[in-house]
């Protein structure tokens, strides 16, 4: 899917639309202390560790795309609901 990198879009700060420019989200990095890492650290030692030894299942073939529209005009940005595309390229236009 090809979408164009600037376009006019409803801005929620502004209440109105006005030229955006479309950024895709990145990943954050994975925090080290989350409750599901703390809890894999407490299941070590010998024996069944629960639901910790069990097959992860694969992933889904075509991933969520989040996508971040940044206002000229105030500067904010903000989020839409992620949608799936196999390929997904940012155009000048």
């Amino acid at each position: 899917m090809k979408m164009p990198k600037k376009l006019n879009a409803y801005c929620p700060f502004c209440k109105k639309h006005t030229p955006q420019t479309v950024e895709r989200v990145r990943k954050g990095r994975a925090s080290s202390m989350t409750h599901i890492v703390r809890q894999k650290q407490r299941a070590n030692g010998i024996g069944n560790q629960g639901k910790f030894s069990k097959v992860p299942g694969g992933d889904k073939p075509v991933k969520r795309l989040n996508l971040r529209y940044r206002c000229n005009t105030c500067k904010k940005a903000h989020n839409r609901a992620g949608f799936r595309a196999g390929k997904f390229d940012l155009v000048e236009g």
